[in-house]
């Protein structure tokens, strides 16, 4: 048992940084600060579904997080590395010992005329409200596109299109570049079920949008009474602004351990990690592996041992299409799509499962982390 009491501060509280916090608040002699804007979670992976209705995306933190893990709902705002500190946006100061860098990742700027003022976002809790009440307030016959045709496109498409909303989807090249391409016929076929018109092809790009229409690339203009963005990511800035070295897409540099390359006390976890010579896709199933990772590089240090390489291992993508299919895309363990896959209506279930079983994990954690505040005392 430690005979001093070692502070974590976790900035983040996503699937990267509850799981981080929990692993952390499981050990005798650490205090565990979680830092999150929002006083409650965010299950992105069922943001889409907050648009038709059928969850509303957001779980207490009391169910999430445990008991002895210290919430402050709160910005971090800078990152003093060589003081150990924290500041925050409501003009409050954490000091820590180690530091898990758990940011997360939200709308990328699409970098297109007019977007940034008339489309939506569903990459957000903010966002996905702000959308939900712009397609509330529009005639149900109104033409609606969705730009990207990644997992947060293909399944913002499919639970509108099942409501019967007219849809387009914009690939901006190729419908669900992660499948397999026999997935990827699978899915596109459902789509049409749906009645989703889908555009694919290196021209079919969106380089313009205004309030009510879209240009593409090719010059065609298509009528579009809400647009909604969701091709690309972004991370937030703190680690920049902080003076600590990122990649080009602003996410802090890592080595195999999850240590940032600039200071040994703080580490990272989810999407806005980047480890040098280990590229990963960002997504939930990365990050409730990397949040574990980074507790034990921590903890690891703590206990005076060298910190042993994260490994991650994918099994690949589940993607639901409206409530009542879906399809569930495997891999390599490397994250490679393979031609294993389960469709139709096995599909939406099986999808269900794993979303399930995403926050049975945490809740689980939170369990063992209050479990062990409960023998303390």
């Amino acid at each position: 048992m430690m005979n001093e009491n070692v502070a974590v501060v976790v900035v983040g509280g996503g699937y990267g940084g509850v799981t981080a916090a929990n692993r952390l608040a499981r050990r005798d002699g650490v205090s565990v600060t979680l830092v999150n804007p929002r006083p409650d979670f965010v299950s992105r992976i069922r943001l889409h579904q907050l648009l038709t209705g059928s969850d509303d995306a957001v779980e207490d933190f009391g169910e999430v997080l445990g008991g002895n893990v210290r919430l402050v709902v709160d910005t971090a705002t800078r990152i003093d590395a060589a003081e150990r500190r924290v500041s925050l946006a409501g003009g409050g100061t954490l000091f820590y010992d180690y530091l898990v860098y758990a940011v997360g990742s939200g709308a990328a700027d699409p970098g297109v005329l007019g977007a940034a003022e008339f489309a939506h976002s569903v990459s957000t809790l903010e966002g996905a409200r702000r959308l939900r009440s712009a397609l509330a307030a529009t005639p149900a016959t109104a033409p609606v596109t969705v730009v990207g045709a990644g997992p947060t496109g293909l399944e913002t498409a499919a639970e509108l299109a099942e409501l019967g909303r007219k849809v387009t989807l914009v690939c901006g090249n190729v419908l669900g570049p992660y499948l397999h391409a026999r997935v990827r016929r699978l899915v596109a076929r459902r789509l049409a079920e749906l009645g989703v018109t889908v555009l694919e092809g290196p021209r079919a790009r969106v380089v313009e949008v205004t309030r009510e229409a879209i240009r593409l690339d090719d010059g065609r203009q298509l009528p579009s009474a809400v647009t909604i963005w969701t091709a690309g990511f972004r991370v937030p800035d703190l680690a920049a602004r902080s003076g600590l070295r990122t990649d080009a897409e602003g996410r802090l540099l890592t080595d195999t351990t999850l240590t940032s390359v600039d200071d040994v006390r703080i580490v990272a976890a989810g999407d806005a990690a980047a480890m040098t010579d280990r590229p990963f896709r960002m997504s939930c199933q990365a990050a409730v592996q990397l949040g574990p990772g980074a507790a034990t590089t921590i903890l690891r240090r703590i206990a005076g041992k060298t910190p042993a390489p994260v490994r991650l291992l994918f099994a690949g993508q589940c993607l639901s299409l409206g409530r009542n299919e879906g399809v569930t895309q495997f891999s390599y363990l490397n994250d490679r799509a393979n031609a294993l896959h389960i469709s139709g209506r096995l599909g939406a279930p099986v999808k269900e499962i794993a979303c399930r079983f995403t926050l049975n994990q945490l809740v689980s954690g939170a369990r063992k982390a209050t479990s062990r505040a409960s023998h303390l005392t």
